[in-house]
């Protein structure tokens, strides 16, 4: 069974996964990397989720303020052998319900073109294609997207 935890980013689970979805990063975005790896920092994060199944963790998510009541989705990842097993989407209403929990109406978040089943999940999970926004607004490479929650 899969238990999800809320935590912060200082949780030596979350701080293992995000070193293994930075590789991955890494890899698909190849000399574009630097771009996208400024804004993936945890440091003004306070709110992350870790999935677990028999102790072993699986998979995790985050949160921060992005403005107003608009919080911004971020550090979405789900180790290999793990993936189709619908995780992604848990840590995703994890993070949904905490973050209504903190009176955030909506979310947002950016990914990119080279992430398919990224895509693909936050469709699957009532997330609509928004204009890019922030840093990523000139981006033809990111993919942002909007969701409300209230």
């Amino acid at each position: 069974m899969i238990q999800i935890i809320r935590t912060t980013p200082d949780n030596p689970d979350f701080i293992k996964l995000i070193a293994l979805l930075d590789k991955d990063i890494q890899l698909r975005d190849g000399e574009d990397h630097s771009f996208y790896d400024q804004f993936n920092k945890t440091d003004s994060i306070k709110n992350a989720v870790v999935a677990y199944e028999d102790d072993k963790a699986l998979g995790c998510g985050a949160f921060k303020v992005y403005e107003g009541s608009t919080a911004e989705v971020k550090r979405m990842f789900v180790i290999p052998e793990s993936r189709g097993k619908n995780i992604a989407s848990k840590v995703l209403a994890e993070l949904e319900s905490w973050a209504k929990e903190l009176s955030f109406s909506s979310c947002i978040l950016e990914t990119g073109k080279k992430y398919p089943e990224a895509i693909a999940l936050y469709k699957k999970n009532g997330y609509s294609i928004t204009t890019n926004y922030g840093q990523y607004k000139d981006i033809d490479d990111s993919v942002c997207f909007s969701k409300s929650i209230s």
